[in-house]
């Protein structure tokens, strides 16, 4: 049977989840102000690592007294920075639905390791039991499962008169959903995700409960010099003015300062949100028409709006034994590569086979929706 091609491509065919699309209309003269070739601690460098973080906390939205730095190794660096100096004083509830999640999780047991965890789980697609977590402990989660496309509703679940705090892998949600800052002690999140910025550098945003564990607990391990946050007993409060631990890429920098103007032209977290939640709705309405795929994420309050992730459902796929369904899942984001259609729509690496499109406010909506006719020429082909 022929299966023509679609008439039109995507006039930017990038779905990356993470390093994801630059914003509409982007170009390398966006970069023109850069700061190149200067000391990060020079006046006029430091400044714009300080207008990233005063231009962040007012598109998010956060609260008064709430500290926020720019630190190394992407959001990475800046959970890993969070489990390491504020862990320990109390037990801790890791909640985990996908990779990252359990890579924390890999991380307190194993690697600092502490003796009081409990890991509250759920499989691919699923959201864990959230009422079994302890407001007396710690309590490790993300906002946003990148790689299984599983998002919190609300945090409804965690208590506002909470003992322990709370530490959010916020990635994939920040700038794309609406965090409750009330129920939160510890945010994390990259440049490279909601905003389509580059790579390496990482946000860490504490609360004034934060603040007060870190000046008040000591770890009972090292801390390698990129995860100091305090000196003497108190908070390195430059860290959190642009004073960074070590040399950011002032292109970068100009570039996340790119992408928080628009951020602000789109109406900030409001229009971002909207963004993001049209996106969604394209993609619910064409898996809606047709048969081949449904949402990994079954709960639709649970759907992410920016890793959409999707599994195949086809009876020809499901007749397949696991090689050969995973060999199916990569022929089918290979096709899409191949046509110019759709990059990087493979699933993540540990992730069940199907399909993962970033739906983030970068992406245009006209893109996603000349997007769906190719992921149905793509699966006949594969087929």
């Amino acid at each position: 049977m022929a299966n023509p091609k679609p008439a039109c491509l995507p006039e930017n065919p990038c779905f990356s989840s993470g390093p994801c699309a630059k914003r509409p209309g982007w170009s390398l003269s966006a970069l023109d102000g850069a700061l190149l070739g200067r000391s990060h601690r020079a006046p006029a460098p430091k400044a714009r690592l300080a207008e990233v973080i005063t231009r962040s906390k007012a598109v998010l939205g956060m609260p008064e007294g709430w500290r926020l730095g720019i630190v190394p190794a992407s959001d990475t660096g800046a959970v890993e920075m969070a489990l390491w100096s504020l862990l320990g004083p109390r037990g801790v509830d890791v909640l985990a639905w996908e990779s990252f999640s359990a890579e924390w999780a890999n991380d307190i047991t194993k690697q600092l390791p502490l003796p009081d965890v409990r890991l509250i789980q759920a499989p691919y697609g699923a959201i864990p039991d959230l009422a079994q977590a302890d407001p007396a402990r710690d309590a490790v989660f993300v906002w946003n499962g990148t790689t299984s496309g599983v998002r919190l509703a609300d945090a409804d679940w965690i208590a506002a008169d909470r003992e322990g705090l709370t530490i959010c892998d916020a990635t994939s949600a920040a700038f794309a959903m609406e965090l409750d800052w009330a129920k939160l002690d510890v945010v994390t999140w990259s440049w490279q995700k909601a905003l389509g910025g580059e790579a390496g550098h990482g946000m860490l945003a504490l609360s004034p409960r934060a603040v007060a564990r870190l000046e008040s607990h000591t770890p009972a391990w090292p801390l390698p010099k990129i995860f100091r946050l305090t000196k003497g007993g108190k908070l390195i409060e430059g860290i959190f003015e642009g004073d960074t631990i070590n040399t950011p890429s002032m292109l970068c920098v100009e570039d996340a300062i790119d992408g928080l103007r628009w951020a602000e032209s789109v109406g900030g977290l409001k229009g971002l949100v909207a963004r993001t939640e049209a996106n969604l709705a394209i993609i619910a309405d064409w898996v809606a028409t047709q048969s081949d795929y449904a949402f990994l994420a079954e709960d639709a309050r649970h759907r992410s709006t920016t890793s959409i992730t999707l599994k195949l459902v086809a009876p020809w796929f499901t007749a397949l034994d696991a090689k050969g369904q995973a060999e199916a899942s990569k022929k089918i984001a290979r096709l899409l590569d191949q046509a110019g259609a759709g990059l990087d729509t493979a699933p993540y690496r540990d992730a069940p086979p199907g399909l993962r499109i970033w739906g983030g406010a970068t992406v245009d909506a006209e893109n996603l929706r000349r997007l769906m006719p190719w992921i149905t020429w793509a699966t006949r082909e594969a087929q």
